[in-house]
């Protein structure tokens, strides 16, 4: 019988393989998602919410 952990480890939906970057408003780490595939460069806000603060507070 495999090991449990070396299965897990090769798992496809396992996030800790994915790409991540910190939110600029917030700082919170952001994963990679299927969504954001084609422009994960230009990413920089984790919600709408994060997206509307930094908004407002600009000069």
């Amino acid at each position: 019988m495999p090991d449990k952990k070396q299965s897990n480890a090769n798992f496809k939906g396992n996030k800790s393989y994915l790409p991540s970057k910190p939110c600029v408003a917030c700082g919170k780490e952001m994963a990679w998602r299927k969504a954001w595939e084609k422009n994960w460069e230009s990413v920089k806000y984790c919600s709408e919410a994060c997206r509307r603060q930094a908004k407002s507070h600009q000069f």
